[in-house]
């Protein structure tokens, strides 16, 4: 299974901040959506991510508010991406290896979309359901031995 899969089932749906907006501009968006995620974008190339990871350590640095900062000022600049073709495990790999909830999606330098972790566990346990159900089936039609026939090998 590969991140195009994901983002087929997801759609094609994206939120993107410039990085100078103020945070609070940002966050009232990430609210209004129920978003945990906001992908930075300037002159139409990914520049960091917003998640409330960064957002939460930013309230603490500035004393309990969000202040005038900018988006900027907070955004992870360095992002894990993946591409539309990268395998499943793979991105759960990258995930685990680094505590990201969030990953865009690229082709090439084109934003395709965002996955998170949620997305990726509810393919992988879909996947799972379908093997299972499959095998169940598979067993179930398994053929009936007659009656005085036997698989041993005949010597």
């Amino acid at each position: 299974m590969k991140v195009a899969d994901i983002l087929r089932v997801k759609g094609n749906a994206l939120f993107t901040v410039p990085p100078d907006q103020p945070l609070a501009e940002a966050l009232a968006t990430m609210a209004e959506r129920d978003m945990g995620s906001l992908v930075v974008m300037e002159f139409g190339e990914l520049v960091g991510m917003l998640t409330f990871r960064e957002v939460i350590a930013a309230v603490v640095r500035n004393g309990g508010t969000v202040g005038t900062s900018l988006v900027r000022s907070v955004m992870d600049d360095h992002p894990l991406t993946c591409t539309p073709e990268t395998e499943i495990d793979e991105v759960r790999r990258m995930m685990l290896g680094r505590h990201a909830r969030y990953m865009p999606v690229l082709n090439g330098r084109q934003l395709m979309g965002v996955i998170s972790f949620y997305d990726v566990a509810k393919a992988v346990v879909d996947s799972q359901d379908f093997e299972n159900r499959m095998l169940k089936a598979y067993i179930r039609d398994w053929p009936v031995e007659e009656e005085g026939t036997s698989h041993e090998p005949k010597l």
